[in-house]
């Protein structure tokens, strides 16, 4: 046989080899960070749920999901442990950099128009002035139209043929 021919065999039991080689490290370090989980961690399970830890045994773990409710789960539910701050900013809404930084952003886009409050805004008056009520009646003289058969008809008439 020529070395040639073995060479595709050769290339596809090496990348064979080398992904299931990256996956065991993968498990491995899904098992060592699971075997680390301490009372009063952070943890997301594999479904999303944020719970802190608060006993481990061999093969589960009871998280507080909630203040005063508990669940048990299997330590292989586990996603990952998360460190305190990171924990805290997305359970409890916490900010340290908000904080250290005092920049707000504004819940509406009024502020960031570049207008500010005294500007005055022109608004239309949608109500009948009591003067155009009076002018009513003259108008309405105006607006008589005769058509071509010499009729009087006024806006409100239609032709109907």
């Amino acid at each position: 046989m020529d070395i040639l021919t073995l060479l595709p065999f050769i290339v596809l039991i090496g990348a064979m080899f080398l992904m299931t080689r990256s996956a065991k490290k993968k498990q491995a370090a899904a098992a060592q960070m699971r075997n680390d989980m301490q009372p009063g961690t952070g943890v997301r399970t594999i479904g999303g749920m944020y719970a802190t830890v608060k006993e481990v045994h061999d093969d589960t773990v009871l998280l507080e999901v909630a203040p005063g409710v508990h669940a048990i789960y299997a330590k292989n539910s586990i996603g990952a442990v998360l460190d305190d701050a990171e924990y805290n900013r997305i359970v409890h809404g916490d900010d340290q950099e908000l904080d250290a930084d005092g920049t707000v952003v504004p819940d509406d886009a009024s502020s960031l128009t570049g207008e500010s409050d005294d500007v005055e805004v022109a608004k239309i008056d949608l109500a009948k002035d009591d003067a155009a009520e009076d002018a009513e009646p003259e108008d309405a003289a105006a607006k008589d139209v005769k058509d071509a058969k010499g009729e009087s008809k006024t806006d409100g008439d239609a032709d109907s043929k």
